[in-house]
């Protein structure tokens, strides 16, 4: 990339150029959090109220890599909603941490809602919701244990460990991840499960040994009755005779 600006310095200049006339602006991500890396971008959300609609857009400008996320001033509600929904709110852990780049005074109004929806929480599960998933990860370890094939195992395994992060901390009201959002979020919510989680699936990578991870979610399932197989139905009608 050559010689690379400053990240706030070069993201000021590329709203000064690109977006001289939006209404407001941060700089988010990893740079900001002070996790950056050798292949870290800047991530910028930009409210313009002259688009129709959101989008968002990669390139390279100023040395660095630049992921953009453009929003009117009433559009970015829609990404609020659909991140609460799904647990994962990207667009609110932007807006609310990030640096402040241009503001004509619209982002004070637009942080406090997201502070306010990160602090609230996802919407809790019920306990339809929290069967159905221990279903799921049941039939998941059920499936890692009699895997004898590692080519097909360690696939199971992420899809086991994505499964059970979820459960973890939607039963406790948290919200999740994906990728390297899993761990950030399991240790958001509790840093000794996370060693657990780390060490059982490490161990398991390294070693093909499953019992650290069979172990684990039994752990995980037994506030809530453990394994769930017998007796399970989902979507059956019940005959009722007549009296």
């Amino acid at each position: 990339m050559g010689n690379k600006l400053p990240a706030c310095d070069a993201a000021k200049r590329f709203i000064e150029e690109f977006f001289p006339t939006c209404q407001a602006a941060v700089l988010a991500g990893s740079v900001v959090r002070g996790e950056a890396t050798e292949t870290s971008d800047l991530d910028i959300v930009i409210f313009d109220n002259k688009i129709d609609s959101s989008y968002r857009e990669s390139l390279v400008e100023f040395g660095w890599p630049i992921e953009i996320f453009v929003h009117n001033l009433s559009s970015y509600q829609h990404f609020f909603k659909m991140d609460y929904q799904s647990a994962k709110p990207s667009m609110q852990r932007m807006v609310a941490e990030g640096i402040v780049l241009r503001d004509e005074g619209i982002l004070p109004s637009i942080k406090a809602e997201a502070e306010q929806m990160l602090e609230k929480g996802p919407e809790s599960w019920t306990e339809e919701t929290i069967t159905l998933k221990r279903y799921f990860l049941t039939d998941m370890l059920d499936d890692f244990i009699g895997c004898d094939r590692r080519a097909e195992e360690i696939f199971i395994a992420g899809e086991l460990a994505q499964q059970l992060h979820e459960f973890v901390l939607r039963t406790n009201n948290c919200w999740i991840g994906s990728s390297k959002w899993i761990v950030r979020a399991l240790r958001q919510y509790d840093p000794v499960i996370t060693e657990k989680f780390v060490e059982a699936f490490d161990c398991y990578y390294r070693t093909g040994e499953k019992d650290k991870v069979v172990r684990l979610c039994d752990q995980v399932l037994a506030p809530y009755g453990g394994r769930l197989f017998d007796g399970f139905s989902l979507g059956k009608k019940s005959d009722k005779g007549e009296g």
